[in-house]
């Protein structure tokens, strides 16, 4: 495996899967769309030889392709997966003892390790100004590091695995930082990091911060790895690389990361927040600028010959989107270990990983009578109070099928499953005033919003049109198009409100009761049913990351009872766009043209292309 990310670059050319860009190219707008055109294009890796304003070379889309990550790891993800499996549940050795019998060396061998004479990378030091300032979006605050590998210890400690290593993004320049003395730090719910920033707050100590950039492909992927409890990141990194983690402690106490790239090192200002953002995010849209947390710089280190390794996240899929198959493959065996019963879960990527859970579950508690959603209701609570998937916003679980079996990777084919065997009477169950992901604007307030399980089982109710009906018409209507199987897209007038929009589609359901919808189970309001019904993508992002279920969602003769609410025909869910949703991402047609001319120039752009 790789010692480093220059030699995985090295090995990534050598195999034609990385290409060179020798032309100066400016980290101000021009490397995104740069690297955006070659993920959009299935295209190989890229290694930005001359970034205006840096001495540094850059490198991106190593991840850009599943067959390029599988490649990138090909030699340790089996045994990765091992020592993950044995974690989880010790006694499948008992069970399977050939197929484990390396796996508790794989672990030993890749726990991290002390340098104890000084790395390369303690030797060399630059400012923040320096490093490759890459800004993706128009509207940014500034320059983000969007790889970065945050690194802390809880107060008094010097226990490497007591270490948390995760990935929050790390605002460089803009809005009020002072350049080369400040910068910004964005962590979300959920986060490993929160837990020692509250116990720094209960104690004296100085919160140290070490934000390693690069190293082998490895460290990235475990800053974002929910790992099982007692395995930490650093090891996990370590046996991914097929090589300890080494690490290094500066005079001033901060840990660099030996094989990183850079090491920015400093010091949380306690009781200090500014504003961080906008920032393009993985959802489609920007994250506003809110005030967050403020580290002190204290030195920006950097080996010999070094690579700064970015990304562009953006709507998915992006390359980051790799990283979810990455996931899936090495903990898909601890699902059931994790959430009993469940058989399948997706995160969905298209729709903003969290607006989107859709699962697999298996309903035993009452096989002796009609099926009805029952243990998959436990299957869905335990997802939604637990870790990352607690921050779901739809929910989306359907018993297991073997006659007619249902899987979470085809999404449509799922979609249409779960449409022809929803009753909408019983199967829809909402969480209100609840947190939601701090990325998703759809809510009433920030990280604040509401959730919603549609839970389905037993037989078919119902066939799926995917034609319009008869004469279907309606002067509230601008546009209307089938989305796919089951699902009907109404493009209707701009949002105003929600008391306009209360009136207005409840006007709407009285009209649409006259026809027969039957087959088209779900409706869907937008701002652009051409753009919705065009691909599967389209639809999911469309459909839930703009909508809010407490808010959004009404029903042809709709009814509560007893606090249960419910229709006895078509779902309706408003998602259009609402004045308070963040901006949606828009590239810069001036940078785009700039770009154009860069990759005229250099025609052997092209063949890539």
């Amino acid at each position: 495996m790789y010692s480093s990310l220059r030699k995985c670059a090295k090995d990534l050319e050598k195999t034609r899967q990385l290409i060179r860009i020798k032309s100066e190219v400016d980290p101000d707008l021009e490397m995104a769309e740069i690297h955006r055109r070659f993920y959009d294009a299935k295209g190989p890796a890229i290694l930005f030889e001359n970034v205006k304003g840096s001495p540094f070379q850059a490198i991106s889309n190593i991840y850009g392709t599943i067959d390029r990550t599988a490649f990138i790891f090909r030699n340790t993800i089996d045994k990765v997966k091992k020592v993950i499996e044995l974690k989880a549940d010790p006694t499948n050795v008992l069970r399977k003892p050939f197929r484990y019998i390396g796996a508790p060396f794989t672990a030993l061998k890749a726990l991290p390790g002390k340098s104890w004479l000084k790395p390369d990378i303690a030797k060399n030091r630059c400012r923040i100004d320096q490093l490759p300032l890459i800004k993706s979006w128009p509207d940014d605050g500034g320059a983000f590091v969007t790889l970065p590998q945050v690194f802390t210890l809880p107060p008094g400690s010097d226990r490497i695995m007591q270490s948390n290593l995760g990935m929050y993004r790390i605002q460089l320049d803009g809005n009020e930082y002072k350049t080369n003395e400040e910068i910004g730090l964005h962590y979300q719910l959920h986060r490993g990091i929160g837990v020692h920033h509250q116990m720094y707050n209960e104690s004296n100590e100085d919160f140290k911060i070490s934000v390693f950039i690069g190293g082998p492909p490895s460290h990235a992927l475990s800053a974002i790895m929910p790992l099982p409890e007692g395995l930490s990141e650093l090891t996990f990194a370590g046996m991914l690389a097929g090589k300890r983690f080494k690490y290094y402690k500066d005079q001033l106490g901060h840990i660099l990361s030996s094989d990183a790239d850079f090491v920015i090192t400093g010091t949380l200002i306690m009781d200090k927040k500014m504003p961080e953002g906008p920032f393009g995010d993985h959802l489609g849209y920007y994250s506003l600028e809110h005030d967050f947390p403020v580290m002190r710089v204290d030195n920006v280190y950097h080996r010999s010959n070094p690579l700064w390794h970015f990304t562009v996240v953006g709507r998915p899929p992006q390359e980051d989107s790799s990283f979810g198959w990455m996931i899936h493959e090495l903990v898909e065996e601890l699902t059931p270990t994790e959430f009993p019963g469940l058989v399948e879960l997706n995160a969905v990527d298209a729709a903003g990983v969290h607006p989107l859970l859709i699962a697999v579950g298996q309903e035993r508690y009452m096989p002796f009578r009609d099926q009805k959603p029952e243990e998959i209701l436990t299957i869905a609570n335990r997802l939604l109070g637990s870790g990352q998937t607690s921050l779901a916003k739809f929910l989306w679980i359907a018993a297991e099928d073997k006659e007619s079996p249902v899987h979470t990777h085809d999404i449509g084919a799922f979609f249409s499953h779960m449409l022809r065997k929803v009753d909408w009477h019983r199967d829809l169950h909402f969480q209100t005033k609840t947190t939601i992901d701090t990325l998703d604007y759809s809510g009433d307030g920030w990280n604040a919003g509401s959730k919603v399980v549609v839970a389905a089982c037993g037989p078919d109710l119902r066939q799926l049109d995917t034609e319009l009906p008869k004469d279907f018409h309606s002067k509230n209507i601008i546009d209307a198009h089938v989305a796919r199987p089951g699902v009907l897209g109404l493009q209707l007038s701009a949002f105003k409100d929600y008391e306009n929009a209360k009136v207005e589609i409840e006007k709407l359901a009285s009209e649409l009761s006259q026809y027969d919808l039957e087959g088209l189970p779900l409706i869907i309001l937008c701002d652009d049913s051409r753009f919705l019904a065009q691909t599967l993508n389209n639809f999911l992002w469309v459909s839930f990351t703009r909508a809010n279920p407490s808010h959004d969602i009404y029903g042809i003769d709709s009814f509560t009872e007893f606090k249960h609410w419910g229709c006895r025909g078509s779902l309706i869910i408003d998602a259009r766009i609402k004045p308070h949703h963040a901006p949606e991402l828009i590239p810069d047609s001036k940078v785009a043209e700039r770009v154009d001319k860069l990759f005229a120039k250099g025609g052997e752009l092209y063949g890539v292309l």
